[in-house]
């Protein structure tokens, strides 16, 4: 995965949120920090996220961005 965003922290899926457009996604780092961010339902579809996915939190300016690999 190559991502323009620097600041990139792997947790896992501790909870969703799905709306009717919008997703709220909880990720739990290793540390125990948590980090939320609001994805299309789309993309939480098409990524297939799951409550335990491990997935990536990446920061860039004003967005929190989700990814897999």
């Amino acid at each position: 995965m190559k991502l323009s965003a620097r600041n990139v922290f792997k947790g896992k899926v501790k909870s969703i949120v799905i709306g009717m457009v919008n997703a709220e996604i909880v990720v739990e780092l290793p540390s125990g920090t948590e980090v939320t961010s609001i994805i299309t339902k789309t993309s939480a579809e098409n990524m297939k996220l799951k409550e335990g996915s491990e997935v990536y939190a990446a920061f860039k300016a004003t967005s929190v961005m989700i990814a897999t690999d």
